[in-house]
């Protein structure tokens, strides 16, 4: 029964060989609640369909032809659906299927035409299919029909119209013909309908740019792992610079999600992810800033002139008295996350060069100060949302260079650490508020949970689905 794994491929939203940073774990409660979703769509729409024209001869020499059969009645049990390790898949059957249909029957023999409607019941029908999943080279899931099987316990006929008491006699060689034509074009149409899921999936993107510079590479980095009670797949989860594709001087370490087998799905995110993210702005040369006097607010009551400096640096304002200053903060080092057991670790290594500003423009460097921090992290989930909060552990300032001579820094330390704990409070506000999580392709997350485990965090969630009439076309 292929419905319903198609339903199960289409819940997960999407190199090689190499340890995944992103993991998404499919459970056997999310496989059949996706096999019931999927029956209770099949089911809805069953009085739409329209089957193909049946033509074929009796006698050597009397044409018939079906036309217009349309399904007036179906009696469609539960399919059964599991995760299938012999092939790396699902296999998936369903058992009892019987159907009512109606439509037109029209016959010639010679010069003599005739026609009426006719009403058939199929009863029994067990359909039985393997899907094998796959990766191709460029790390999107594959899928390929590896077995199907159809069987047709009976057919029942009965003809009106026309001359149809000719064809009662026949109705046992109907009964065959018809039985042999559904159960030679089941298989096909599976095999038909495997294509084109196939096809959807190669059209899937693998990587998904984040603006005009960066983008995020999600392909898979090897085939599907199936077991008995789940599937996982293994996503590259790394964030390049579009233009040099440059990788990260560390790579993506192991780690294993634990099966939540109560839930319908997991997602688990490593810290390799975020620090590729955070290589990549670095590398771009974008974790640095220029700070001006005049991009201090007022109600800070600091100015960056030399002036205001001399309480801290006394010959500052003796060797350039009255000038203007600039800073250029930035990274030393690529900033770097760790994930702990619930807390989320980041340290920063940076530097503050300070400029005075000549009469002509010209920039003459003073000094320059090594800032190291340390802050511990939490995220959350409440109402929908995904909240956190950070805390500062750590700050130290150092002077690494010096044109205007050495001074001492616990001072200036004090100062700058006031300050990041300033925006620390102002950045907890707005991490309070929390932000809306995504949703997938047509289901929304419910009953989702979230932890912070060593190296990784995971989401465990079960899903809501929201059909359209387009459904899963």
């Amino acid at each position: 029964m292929l419905p319903p794994v198609i339903v199960v491929l289409m819940l997960i939203s999407f190199t090689c060989g190499e340890n995944p940073a992103v993991q998404v774990i499919l459970t056997n409660k999310g496989l059949q609640y996706a096999k019931h979703v999927g029956a209770g769509w099949i089911q809805e729409r069953l009085d739409r369909v329209t089957l193909p024209d049946i033509s074929g001869k009796i006698l050597g020499s009397i044409y018939y032809t079906f036309s217009g059969v349309t399904i007036t009645r179906c009696d469609f049990p539960e399919p059964s659906v599991e995760f299938y390790q012999n092939v790396t898949g699902f296999k998936s059957s369903i058992s009892g299927l019987s159907v009512a249909v109606s439509g037109r029957w029209m016959t010639h023999f010679g010069l003599i035409h005739d026609g009426g409607s006719f009403d058939m019941a199929i009863f029994n029908m067990d359909v039985s299919s393997v899907v094998e999943l796959g990766k191709d080279a460029d790390g999107h899931l594959s899928v390929a029909s590896v077995h199907c099987e159809a069987q047709v316990g009976n057919v029942d006929m009965q003809f009106r119209g026309g001359a149809s008491w000719i064809f009662q006699p026949f109705v046992e060689h109907f009964k065959g013909r018809i039985k042999g034509e559904i159960e030679a074009r089941v298989c096909p149409y599976v095999e038909e309908s495997i294509v084109n899921l196939e096809y959807h999936l190669q059209a899937m993107k693998v990587s998904l740019n984040v603006d005009e510079n960066f983008t995020f590479d999600l392909p898979l980095t090897g085939i599907p792992l199936i077991n008995a009670s789940s599937m996982n797949l293994g996503l590259k989860g790394e964030f390049y610079d579009i233009q040099t594709h440059t990788e990260p001087p560390f790579e993506a370490q192991p780690f294993s999600v634990p099966e939540q087998p109560g839930y319908m799905l997991s997602v688990g995110l490593s810290e390799f992810t975020l620090n590729s993210a955070s290589y990549v702005f670095y590398s771009a040369g974008l974790l640095q800033v220029l700070i001006t006097d005049s991009m201090i607010p007022p109600y800070f009551h600091v100015h960056l002139n030399t002036s205001w400096m001399g309480p801290y640096i006394p010959q500052l304002p003796k060797m350039f008295p009255g000038l203007l200053m600039t800073l250029q903060i930035y990274a030393r080092e690529v900033p770097m996350f760790s994930f702990q057991p619930g807390v989320v670790q980041m340290g920063f290594q940076g530097a503050v060069k300070a400029f005075a500003i000549q009469p002509n423009g010209t920039q003459t460097p003073l000094f320059k100060l090594n800032v190291d921090s340390k802050l511990s992290g939490k995220v959350w989930l409440a109402g929908g949302r995904l909240k956190g909060s950070v805390t500062l552990e750590n700050f130290t300032v150092t002077l690494a260079a010096s044109e205007v001579g050495t001074f001492e820094t616990d001072v200036l330390e004090h100062l700058m650490k006031a300050g990041m704990m300033l925006a620390v409070g102002k950045l907890n506000v707005e991490l309070g508020k929390g932000v809306v999580l995504p949703r997938m392709m047509h289901a929304q997350l419910i009953n989702t949970v979230l932890g912070i485990e060593k190296g990784f965090i995971t989401i465990s969630s079960d899903a809501q689905v929201v059909l359209t009439d387009r459904g899963f076309n």
